[in-house]
């Protein structure tokens, strides 16, 4: 996964999501896993009162655009056991959600999905950050 501007996760985020990682760290999605430790690992900690509302944190409501095939997408940024079977959820652990994560409004990213082909995401807006709400235990 190839980003290039800077990530940034907010310090609650990165509580939960190091807790996401120990429990999900042997599972069926190795690629995943070591994709979202190596982002956490490069991301910029910020407090989640500091954090830009076009900041994509967990529990966001993200618009992106798949450049390569022109459509829109609208999802919630969800922990894998708000994800299970939720409609218009996408987990925290799925190549999607990997890569949204920490993105800000204008960045795209790049990534690998199954059977080798590459994917070009763009942030268009994040109409809803649970820290610009108020909403910080969500």
């Amino acid at each position: 996964m190839h980003t290039p501007h800077t990530v940034a996760v907010t310090e609650f985020d990165l509580e939960r999501l190091q807790r996401v990682l120990d429990l999900h760290g042997d599972t069926s999605h190795p690629e995943s896993v070591e994709a979202l430790e190596w982002k956490l690992s490069k991301a910029l900690v910020t407090h989640p009162e500091a954090a830009p509302a076009s900041l994509v944190t967990m529990n966001s409501t993200v618009l992106f655009e798949d450049e390569g095939k022109g459509e829109f997408q609208q999802v919630t940024l969800s922990y894998p056991k708000d994800a299970q079977g939720a409609p218009g959820r996408v987990s925290v652990l799925a190549p999607v959600g990997v890569a949204l994560l920490g993105l800000s409004a204008g960045q795209r990213v790049e990534l690998e999905v199954p059977g080798g082909r590459k994917r070009r995401l763009r942030v268009v807006a994040v109409p809803y950050q649970p820290e610009a709400a108020g909403h910080f235990h969500l």
